[in-house]
């Protein structure tokens, strides 16, 4: 008689495929097994990209990504976390706000705002980033922008005010992280209703393609597993910064975090 084995908590990622496996999916179901996660996807998208940026982009069809979601939730595996990364086009983004208003309350929800490759080159359009606004931040726990994704989400410079107008907007949590800022130091914070905590981490003297899906799909496990936020930002913080640490790369050109290696 075959044995039961339980699963670990299983966290469902939502976005593109990047075919360098730097960032996307692949991204996400390393960052989320190496943290104890058992990671399903669904896909938004094709992209034409590698570790230096993308050159092309292509959306899945409305319709076949409905039948996905649909035929996923037939199954009897519910999502103890959700992270979201790049979604691609306002459809996909409409189905998925209806579809997170049927979900129970108190269900992690991890918003990374997938704007721009690492390169610069765009991913996003203005409409789909006023629908991810309207639709999905209300319903976040946590947004993950770096600093160019704050401005871009809230057209202001100051990242306070931009994190609080955000929240206003009704997430519950901010964590602007600071790798794309030009500051000696990594500073990360995160922002909520009754405060905010920093941190710091090394500069490593080398730029990385997939920092924040690994940092986004980490946060979304560590929640999973019922850690509060404050500890889970930490802990998915430092898994990160290991990943870094250890990113490997054939050129002079943007390194691949080392996602596979064990928390420790």
């Amino acid at each position: 008689m075959a044995r039961e084995v339980l699963l670990p908590p299983t966290v469902l990622c939502i976005g593109g495929h990047d075919p360098s496996g730097g960032a996307g999916l692949q991204a996400d179901i390393e960052a989320v097994a190496a943290c104890g996660g058992q990671a399903q996807t669904l896909p938004t998208c094709l992209t034409a990209q590698n570790r230096h940026n993308a050159m092309g982009i292509q959306p899945v069809d409305p319709a076949f990504f409905q039948a996905m979601l649909d035929c996923l939730q037939q199954d009897n595996m519910s999502p103890a976390g959700i992270k979201f990364g790049l979604l691609a086009s306002e459809e996909i983004i409409d189905i998925l706000g209806s579809w997170l208003n049927t979900l129970p309350p108190g269900l992690p929800v991890v918003l990374d705002p997938v704007l721009r490759a690492t390169g610069g080159a765009n991913l996003s359009n203005h409409r789909s980033a006023e629908a991810l606004m309207k639709q999905l931040l209300p319903l976040a726990t946590v947004v993950t922008p770096n600093q160019s994704e704050l401005r871009a989400l809230t057209g202001l410079d100051d990242i306070e005010a931009a994190a609080e107008k955000l929240l206003a907007a009704g997430a519950n949590h901010v964590l602007v992280t600071g790798g794309d800022a030009n500051e000696a130091q990594v500073t990360n914070r995160l922002y909520g209703k009754t405060g905010r905590q920093l941190w710091q981490w090394t500069r490593l003297p080398y730029n990385c393609h997939g920092s924040g899906c690994t940092l986004a799909s980490a946060l979304a496990t560590f929640l999973a597993h019922g850690e509060p936020m404050a500890r889970a930002c930490e802990v998915a913080q430092h898994y990160t910064q290991q990943t870094l640490q250890q990113a490997v790369g054939a050129d002079d050109g943007p390194r691949l975090p080392r996602r596979i290696l064990p928390v420790t």
